[in-house]
């Protein structure tokens, strides 16, 4: 049977060519370039520190950069040390090498340890000359790569995840409500649902990383960032609120057998209920984007949907007339407790986004432009 959802194969974007490929290429370029402009004679050790400093975000580079410069003096001091201690023997290497790794590691700075052992090695290799000149010459190289890693991160195709957030956020919701819809209409393939339900269990762990991205964006107006400050209360709103749908859907998917065996009454009550909190979820999405002006001119979901209260009093109406019809069934609506209440914090979910939303636009209307595209990472 074919995937109802004909959903997009999810590509990890660090596995085509995109910004960071890209802005990688750019780096090595610039650092063997102003190696040789500046006549280093280790224009390779440039290029290969470049590779390490490349960051998906400018506050992540901009930290990259300090915590490589520091791993990276540290390899140099213990380098020198060992050379003039004791000398530059295979063995002393790999006993240097080991000491730098016990300081990153003492000082949590785990992932500055390849790049400074490279410091090590490239400073312990046989020399002629100087030897304190050539430690620092070797030095100034790494450190070269390092600092036009971060000039690329910052000049070149900044990164932008609030639109990449948005969308990913819009496809993984479009995803789970399908299957909502799907599944309350008794349409689906038991183990087709069970394996997609596995994915979009992935795809919500993207979201948060994609979420932690953009949260490392850095605003340098306060006024932006006073703006910047309530957009991430709404997206962790709407992530939340995505993370209760995918929820109720596993309820939906676990107690299908009890819903299909309750009264037809109750089993059309909560097909009104989710397919109204459906309606409202995705307009409320688009509303965010301002695709629908105010919320005076969204459908009115509130029609065939019953609040919180008639929700829980309807069941329970219904849990004693099937109690009291099918003793044999075991108390069978005692055990779809669960599956009201996912659907009562799903709709206290969509409410709180709601007011966030419209909270927001009342504040930073000017703030609210969005530029929604397919990333191209």
């Amino acid at each position: 049977m074919p995937d109802p959802l004909q959903h997009k194969e999810r590509i990890n974007p660090y596995m085509k060519f995109g910004a960071r490929i890209l802005k990688t290429g750019i780096a090595i370029v610039l650092a063997l370039y102003l190696s040789e402009l500046l006549n280093l004679p280790a224009p390779v050790l440039s290029g290969i520190a470049a590779i390490f400093a490349i960051q998906p975000t400018i506050y992540r580079s901009y930290q990259t950069v300090l915590e490589q410069i520091q791993g990276n003096i540290i390899g140099a001091l213990v380098a020198v040390s060992f050379v003039l201690l004791f000398g530059n023997d295979i063995f002393i290497i790999g006993l240097a090498v080991m000491v730098v790794i016990t300081i990153n590691l003492k000082l949590k700075m785990d992932k500055t340890i390849v790049l400074s052992i490279v410091t090590v090695i490239a400073i312990m290799e046989s020399q002629d000359g100087e030897f304190l000149n050539f430690a620092f010459i070797r030095l100034s190289s790494v450190l070269l790569g390092i600092v036009s890693s971060f000039i690329v991160n910052l000049v070149f195709i900044p990164p932008k995840y609030e639109a990449k957030l948005y969308t990913r956020i819009t496809d993984v919701t479009e995803d789970i409500l399908k299957w909502i819809r799907i599944s309350t209409r008794h349409a689906t393939e038991h183990t087709l649902l069970k394996k997609d339900i596995s994915r979009l269990k992935a795809e919500l762990l993207d979201l948060e990383h994609i979420y932690s991205m953009y949260k490392e964006e850095r605003e340098y107006f306060k006024k932006n960032s006073v703006a910047k400050a309530r957009k991430l209360v709404v997206y962790r709103q709407m992530i939340i609120t995505t993370k209760k749908a995918f929820e109720t859907l596993k309820r939906i998917h676990k107690f299908e057998n009890e819903v299909y065996q309750m009264p037809e009454d109750f089993q059309r009550s909560i097909l009104q209920q989710l397919d109204s909190l459906i309606r409202k979820h995705e307009q409320l999405i688009l509303l965010h984007i301002e695709k629908i002006k105010s919320i005076e001119e969204i459908e009115d979901w509130d029609q065939d949907c019953l609040s919180r209260k008639e929700l829980l009093a309807h069941f329970f109406e219904q849990q004693n007339q099937v109690d009291e019809m099918h003793d044999n069934l075991g108390h069978l609506s005692a055990r779809l407790v669960p599956l009201i209440s996912a659907v009562i914090e799903y709709d206290e979910q969509l409410e709180h986004l709601e007011k966030l939303i419209v909270s927001f636009q009342s504040f930073h209307k000017e703030d609210n432009e969005i530029s929604v595209q397919y990333e191209e990472d």
